[in-house]
């Protein structure tokens, strides 16, 4: 996986956009962050997926997902490691970041 996989998988979701944080690229969707790019390093990217889909994400796919530290990474956010990480389940765990974040009109709920 490639950063500039990742930026794709992130921009195919419905009404997300790119802007900048901390000096790296975020993607939001009505304005909420669900993935961030290039943090720590140019080689992780992070999902803010729920604590249980973490759980499960990282226990299926060590070598890619990892929690952040701290308390960020007790709520949920998950870094990815880039290199190691399958556009299969990259999509997966951006598609439930993306569903966590999105309000509920573009959820069809």
């Amino acid at each position: 996986m490639t950063p500039a996989a990742f930026r794709k998988i992130a921009l195919s979701l419905p009404e997300t956009e790119e802007r900048q944080h901390m000096n790296h690229p975020d993607f939001r969707v009505a304005g909420k962050i669900f993935a961030t790019l290039g943090y720590p390093d140019k080689g992780r990217g992070m999902v803010k997926l729920t604590p249980e889909q973490q759980h499960y994400f990282c226990k299926d796919e060590p070598a890619v997902f990892v929690p952040v530290p701290g308390a960020w990474g007790r709520r949920g956010c998950t870094h990815v490691h880039l290199k190691a990480a399958k556009q299969g389940t990259l999509r997966k765990a951006m598609e439930s970041a993306w569903r966590n974040t999105a309000p509920k009109r573009l959820l069809g709920q």
